[in-house]
């Protein structure tokens, strides 16, 4: 059935535009009652967007499950990669909603407020994991918003080209970017020595020291 109203539904759209299209057009192409369609899709702009639910609680919990990963920012990029799969589990459908949202106002502002549900989730978990950092605030809601944009970048592109390849193509190398400028992976390597010792001492123990590690 749900899947009925939402095929009914852009039959409806592509014919006679969004706005141009109403519940009771959707139930009659569909062959169902009203009642049905308000079982699934509190309101009309619902049904262009019928898989975001799923994906934000998903999104959720992957989340919860990460409260230990010891790679937050990886964890955030993870969590962006759960919607780009949405989207490319029906590119076809994917397409056409990139198409309607671009047209109709009411939709791309309705699109605005699901992307930024998304965004309070991954800030909240980041906000967890950088709770003990005296900028933990401002850090999770800038690597947040900067995941999102990487991956809405990415998606956006794959959309445009009418979907061809691999999602993941597009949407890996904006996100691992993400992932390189936020992660903090470098280890810190102290070095005592006393103040007259010359520098080129100074490099060469530290290269030792690498060389030891198989890193040099």
């Amino acid at each position: 059935m749900r899947e009925l109203l939402i095929a009914a539904a852009f039959e409806l759209f592509a014919e006679r535009g969004y706005d141009g299209t109403t519940i009771d057009d959707i139930v009659r192409r569909a062959g169902v009652g009203r009642r049905s369609f308000f079982r699934y899709f509190p309101a009309k702009e619902e049904v262009v967007f019928p898989d975001h639910e799923r994906a934000l609680a998903d999104m959720v919990a992957y989340l919860d499950e990460g409260d230990r990963d010891p790679d937050p920012v990886g964890r955030a990029c993870g969590a962006a990669r759960l919607v780009m799969r949405m989207y490319a589990e029906n590119a076809d459908f994917s397409v056409k909603r990139y198409a309607l949202t671009r047209k109709v106002p009411a939709l791309k502002a309705y699109e605005i407020s699901v992307v930024w549900r998304y965004e309070r989730a991954l800030t909240a978990y980041l906000q967890r994991r950088f709770a003990n950092l005296p900028d933990g605030g401002a850090r999770a809601y800038t690597i947040a918003a900067s995941v999102v944009a990487a991956h809405n970048y990415g998606l956006r592109a794959w959309l445009r080209s009418g979907a061809r390849g691999d999602a993941a193509a597009s949407v890996d190398p904006a996100l691992d970017l993400a992932h390189r400028t936020w992660s903090d992976t470098g280890e810190t390597v102290v070095l005592v020595a006393r103040r007259n010792t010359p520098m080129w001492q100074v490099v060469q123990r530290l290269e030792e020291e690498w060389r030891d590690e198989g890193r040099v």
